[in-house]
């Protein structure tokens, strides 16, 4: 039996967490209405100006003691994430221990990245002295994603608090428990004021939540929900970040690591179910080395498997309608021309989708041109790595790329047109937490982590304060032509040059 996404019998009551893997109910949670939201934005606004005044070091101190409730109660966080999302132990627990490198780094670095700065007034206005500081927006909303319930979205929740912003938070419908053990925590370490608030319910909630009077939204999620955020925020000139899709490709040149490569490539597409916006779903490899390269990716995914048992790599397909986009994609990927040579159309299940791997494939079908979100991959011959760029560059995402090649990494990774590049390692650039992370086109604008994702969520303040009277007064009608035609003069002297 498919697992049926939860619906509110009416607005104001409650909904049920599901198990993907058991339809087991795991939570019920109360489905927030529009009243309720604007009720804790109007709390967040006072939780706001108090966590403000903490200061960078009091906010540090609160954020270095939150990381550490996470990190001594990892077990248990990790069991509340395999519950709501199926996936195994251990990569519920590669994401939370990420997270919480993010809060370490936020919290240290904050003050550095958002304190006052100085900035050169220049000649004509040495009689100032110019800085610039970021202040705290005030309230932040965060819309956050299912596939990594603790990961993504705390790449905006710790960036925001530590640069002084109260946050309210929606998690997924499909992972509210999550959201709420995380909430918890934190209110443990800041019971004073709710600084960080939890929302739940379905889309109503989230569309609720930007309209509500909020500063920023960060969102994570599909393109498409993306676009009607962006929509409604329009209407209050509400700022967005947005994190959406993504058909990154994996770049394989002829002197490659070619078991590294292969290894990247199964770890990188099965993972999670192939639930990652990062995941690879392309790869482009130099003729030369395509056969072999094929032949190590097979051999390597011929182990991988998916179940709720302990032995099982990964889990269920934790949204019940991506099942059909998966097989979808596979479906069209044979009908025009492509070869499974693992899996194939009988590998997605009711529950759970095993590994395809996908050859020949026309670059216009629907498992090359549009995310499918699936433990599924295409691999494509490519003469030479000019073509390998050129394809990978011809979609409308952007988000993550990876290139393995001994001698030319770098140059290729700077020709791709992505936000994010690894070079001879998998998605490593989201492990490094002074890494902007974030993508180009459908796969949204804005940054979190590193210092652009703490400069995010902060406002921009440049302030000039005067010195000392200057000898030429040039913001004045009583100014002298004198004082005009020497103005001339030294622009020529200092840029009139040829």
């Amino acid at each position: 039996m498919t697992a049926v996404q939860p619906k509110p019998t009416s607005v104001g009551e409650t909904f049920d967490s599901l198990s993907p893997a058991t339809d087991e109910v795991v939570g019920t949670y109360p489905i927030h209405t529009a009243e309720d939201v604007k009720a804790a934005v109007e709390r967040a606004r006072v939780a706001a100006q108090w966590w403000e005044g903490l200061g960078f070091a009091g906010r540090a101190e609160r954020l270095r003691s939150w990381k550490g409730v996470l990190t001594r109660r990892l077990p248990q966080l990790c069991q509340v994430v395999r519950d709501e999302t199926g996936k195994p132990i251990v990569d519920a627990q590669l994401e939370s221990v990420l997270a919480i490198e993010h809060i370490a780094w936020a919290g240290k670095h904050a003050k550095k990245i958002l304190g006052k700065q100085k900035r050169s007034a220049g000649l004509l206005m040495s009689n100032q002295a110019a800085t610039v500081e970021y202040q705290p927006l005030g309230v932040v909303g965060v819309i956050g994603p299912w596939n990594y319930p603790v990961f993504t979205p705390l790449g905006s929740i710790a960036y925001a608090l530590a640069a002084g912003n109260a946050v309210v938070f929606k998690p997924s419908e499909y992972t509210p428990g999550v959201g709420k053990w995380l909430v918890d925590a934190f209110a443990e370490i800041v019971p004073e004021q709710p600084v960080l608030q939890l929302i739940t319910g379905f889309g109503e909630t989230g569309a609720a939540l930007v309209g509500a009077g909020v500063d920023k939204i960060a969102f994570t999620g599909s393109t498409a929900t993306g676009k009607r955020i962006m929509a409604a925020a329009a209407e209050t000139l509400t700022p967005v970040v947005i994190e959406a899709g993504g058909k990154d490709p994996v770049l394989v040149d002829a002197d490659a690591d070619l078991d590294a490569a292969a290894d990247a490539t199964v770890w990188g597409a099965f993972s999670n179910s192939g639930q990652t916006c990062i995941g690879v779903e392309r790869v482009y490899v130099h003729e030369k080395v395509h056969d072999a390269f094929v032949a190590k990716v097979v051999e390597k995914s011929k182990d991988v498997r998916a179940g709720s048992d302990e032995a099982a790599q990964y889990g269920p397909v934790t949204m019940p309608s991506q099942l059909g986009v998966i097989k979808r994609h596979i479906q069209d990927a044979l009908a025009r021309g492509g070869k499974a040579v693992l899996g194939g159309e009988d590998a997605v299940g009711d529950r759970y989708a095993q590994p395809t791997v996908l050859i020949d494939v026309p670059e216009d079908s629907e498992a090359v041109t549009e995310e499918t979100f699936g433990p599924t991959v295409t691999i494509a011959k490519v003469r030479d790595m000019d073509e390998a760029v050129e394809l990978a560059n011809s979609t409308k995402y952007g988000l993550g790329s990876t290139v393995f090649s001994k001698s030319r990494g770098v140059e290729l990774a700077e020709k791709l047109r992505t936000g994010m590049t690894a070079i001879n390692a998998p998605l490593s650039f989201a492990g490094i937490a002074s890494l902007p992370f974030g993508g180009v086109g459908d796969s949204g604008f804005g940054r979190i982590h590193g210092p652009e994702g703490l400069r995010e969520f902060a406002r921009t303040k440049a302030i000039a304060r005067q010195r000392f009277t200057a000898p030429l007064t040039l913001t004045s009608f009583s100014r002298k032509e004198s004082t005009d035609a020497l103005v001339a003069k030294l622009v020529t002297i200092l840029h009139g040059k040829r």
